[in-house]
Parts: structure tokens; sequence; C-alpha cells
């Protein structure tokens, strides 16, 4: 719905119509359209994290940096999804940015995983930048590669033996700080 119509479509209405809920079953619910987005940013952090947990048990064993495959992994994802349930979260964030509030310590979790595991930490999150990059430019219609290109960028991003002679050795470990 928020694809087809728009962050400016979403109503109690137009909800209602589409899932076959109530009115007054969806107000009951979620009390006002800030709730519907914050239940749709939570679905998508699910989903997300279910992608995550599914790569990690199939392929974690077999990677250096598991938790930097498994976000290059979640974001290819994003782009792949029909009907990205991504999509609709970014457009809630646009309509909405205080969804973002109490994200900030899953960042920040999420960066220290990277940090802990990486042999060159400044390469690990070109990796991961890379990748959030383009899902977002994807995401937002604004890329000019097509699905062929997507998926190798994403094979290069995710195949560890390409980047290990490009891995540097510094002289004390980093941490990610904010």
């Amino acid at each position: 719905m928020l694809q087809r119509d728009g962050i400016g479509g979403l109503t109690f209405d137009s909800l209602s119509r589409e899932s076959g809920i109530s009115k007054g079953g969806l107000l009951h619910q979620f009390r006002n359209r800030h709730g519907v987005l914050q239940a749709l940013l939570e679905h998508q952090e699910r989903q997300f994290e279910q992608i995550a947990t599914d790569y990690l048990a199939k392929e974690g064993q077999s990677k250096k940096e598991p938790n930097l495959a498994a976000e290059i992994a979640i974001y290819r994802e994003a782009i792949d999804q029909p009907n990205s349930v991504a999509r609709a979260a970014l457009a809630a964030l646009v309509d909405s940015p205080s969804l973002l509030e109490n994200r900030t310590s899953t960042a920040l979790a999420r960066m220290q995983a990277l940090s802990d595991e990486a042999a060159d930490l400044d390469l690990s999150l070109l990796r991961y930048f890379a990748a959030s990059g383009i899902a977002f430019h994807s995401l937002l219609g604004l890329t000019p590669l097509d699905e062929k290109m997507r998926n190798r960028l994403f094979d290069r991003l995710q195949d560890e033996q390409s980047w290990r002679g490009i891995q540097s050795e510094p002289a004390s470990k980093r941490s990610y700080r904010k």
C-alpha cells in the first residue's frame, strides 16, 4: 500500500479497506498513524534479524567476518524482496524521523560486532557502507544499476577472498566509537 499510494495514502480508512480490519480495531491497536509506522519499522527490524540469523546459521561458520557478511546479506535481501518492507520503512522514516529515536544502541552494537571480528576495521566499514549505499540507492530508485550488476557487486562485497590482499595491518586494532 505504501509503495502504491505513498506515505500520504496511509490512513486508517485505507488500512481498514486493505486489511479487512475495522477502523475501530485498528485505532484500538495503534492509536495513531505514528503507531502504525512504528509497528511497520519493528516488523522490518524483525525481518532483518531473521535474515541475519538464517544467514549466520547457513554461512556463518565459513566466514572470518560473519557479522559483516550477514549485514551485507540483509542489505541485499532488502532490495530483492518483492514489495519490500524496507522500502515502506524507509518511507515511514522520511515521514516520521522520530521513529529513529532509540535505535542508536542497536546501531552501536552492530558496529561493535563488526569491529570485534574485523582484521581491518576500515575495510570492513567500507564494505558495510558500500552495501548499505547500494541498498538505499536502489530502494529510493536512484541507481542506474541493473539487477545483474547489483548482484555482482554484492557477491564481491561478500567475497572475503577478494578483499584479503587489500587489508592493511593496523598498528593497533581500533574499535568503533560514536
